[in-house]
Order: C-alpha cells, then structure tokens, then sequence
C-alpha cells in the first residue's frame, strides 16, 4: 500500500516537472519571439511600409482627439507625419503614419510590447528614460510651469511649497517627480489623464495643475479661468521615443529632424498650433 502509494507521488511529480519544462520552453519561445520584433524598427518599418506612431488624445496643442474626425490631431501628430514623408524620402520606400493613442503612463510599455514603433507624446528626454528607450535629438523645448485659478493669489512654485497646499498632476509624466523637488512640502496627486487633472483642478482637490509649461497653456485656452503663472522651473527637451539599441531608427529620425527643419515645415507647424496662444510667445518656439 506504502509503496503504490509512493509510485503515485512519483508519477504526478514527474508529470509536474514535465508540465513545468514544456511551460518554460514555451515563456522562452514567447520572449524570444517578442525580442525578436526589437531587433531593428528601421528595418521593420521599412519592410511594412508604415511607421506606428503612439500619440496623446488628452492634451490640447499636442494630441487630442477630433471629436469629428476620430483622429487625433495637434504638434506632435504633425510632427509624426512630417517625419514619416520624410522617413519615405530617405528610404526611398512608400510608408504611411498610423497612429496608436497613448498616455503618459501607457507610451513606454506599448513600446516595449511592440505595440507602437515610436512615440511622439509630449516626452521629456531623461536619464533615467534613457536607461530604457532611446530619443532622438529634442524636437520641441518646453518647461515645466504651474496652472492655478485666476484670483488665486498664487503666483509660483514657492507659493505652494506647504503642508497645505496640494498640486495636482499626470501618473507616469516627469513633472510629477520635478515638483517634489521644489515644493518638498506639498501634497502631491498623481491622476491618470490630464482631463481628469484639469477637473481635479476645477473641483477644488488641488491648489495648482503642474506639468510642461505648452501643455498647460492648451488646457488654458479651453478653461479661461485658469492662468499659467511664474514662468518655468525646470528644462523639458522632448524627443522622439523609441525602443532600446535601435541606432538607425534614431539616426534616421535625427536626420529627418534636420531636414524638416531646413525645408520650413517645423516653424510652419510651430506658427500653425502655437500662433495666438494667450500668454506664450511662439516665436521663440521656432527653430
């Protein structure tokens, strides 16, 4: 009885131990097959004829979703089209810019699974980014700033830099971790979007909105009680995000960059988006 007993303990261990090999077998078969997608974007889209581009929805002047259209429109996706015509021209291969809608959150796990080709979302160049994805050379330089209620009282950072105070901002942005920097005294709330930042803001739960100062001024012109006070406190280069050890897609990208530039279509769009903004001198956004 012991010994049946025994030979049957045996049997299911080693059924297990076998489960458990084919199991390992196929998770590695999986991540090789998903490293494999990584092996060299500039090859894929050009072997596609299409370039995956994660964009914002959320956020006014960069990417936010036409009600219309159902497409999102703004700099960045602009941006993203310039870049892919020109991407074309020097592949000499035809391609196309689809568009994936990201968050600050999602963006650099959507791009890990392979699910974008690249981003252009309103991202700061960090070292700490740069561990994991690679950017291009900084399209776009903004700063971070605060958005307050007009009549507040408060008129920059400092003024928030208290146990009282709460600033509001975006899961997974730079700012979030910048504003700790400066106002170490305040309470901070991360959100999921800035849509519902911007209505944390309205409803009372924070004293001030924090993010790059460009994405602040489009939530002001679609909210004229709200300002953007006290000028900026940090340095915000944005780049163009694609996944780690992808040399060529960044060169190419870099040097597309500069052509855009050259030919007129990145102040062209800069005029395009930035012109009439209350309070933000958008010359000085051209390159």
């Amino acid at each position: 009885m012991e010994k049946a007993k025994k030979r049957k303990i045996g049997i299911i261990s080693s059924i297990i131990l076998t489960l458990l090999i084919i199991f390992g077998v196929v998770s590695a078969s999986a991540l090789a097959e998903n490293n494999s997608k990584h092996v060299d974007t500039w090859e894929r889209v050009k072997r596609l004829g299409k370039i995956r581009w994660g964009v914002k929805a959320d956020t006014k002047l960069f990417g936010l979703m036409d009600t219309k259209t159902g497409q999102p429109e703004g700099f960045d996706v602009d941006i993203a089209k310039a870049l892919t015509v020109q991407l074309s021209k020097q592949s000499g291969v035809p391609m196309q810019a689809d568009f994936t809608i990201v968050t600050s959150n999602t963006r650099i796990q959507l791009l890990k699974n392979a699910n974008i080709d690249g981003f252009i979302a309103t991202a700061t160049i960090t070292p700490e980014r740069e561990k994991v994805i690679d950017f291009s050379n900084s399209y776009f330089k903004a700063g971070q700033s605060i958005l307050v209620k007009k009549g507040s009282g408060i008129k920059s950072i400092k003024d928030l830099n208290n146990s009282k105070s709460t600033i509001i901002g975006v899961v997974g942005s730079n700012s979030v971790i910048n504003v700790k920097k400066f106002a170490p005294k305040a309470k901070v709330l991360a959100l999921g979007d800035y849509g519902q930042a911007m209505a944390a803001l309205k409803a009372g739960q924070g004293q001030a909105l924090t993010t790059d100062n460009g994405i602040l001024y489009g939530l002001a012109t679609e909210n004229p009680g709200y300002t953007v006070v006290g000028g900026t406190f940090t340095s915000e280069p944005y780049g163009v995000a694609f996944d780690n050890n992808q040399p060529e897609m960044v060169k190419q990208t870099n040097k597309a960059l500069k052509a855009i530039i050259a030919n007129g279509t990145y102040n062209k769009l800069i005029k395009k988006w930035f012109r009439g903004v209350p309070g933000l001198d958008w010359r000085s956004l051209e390159k």
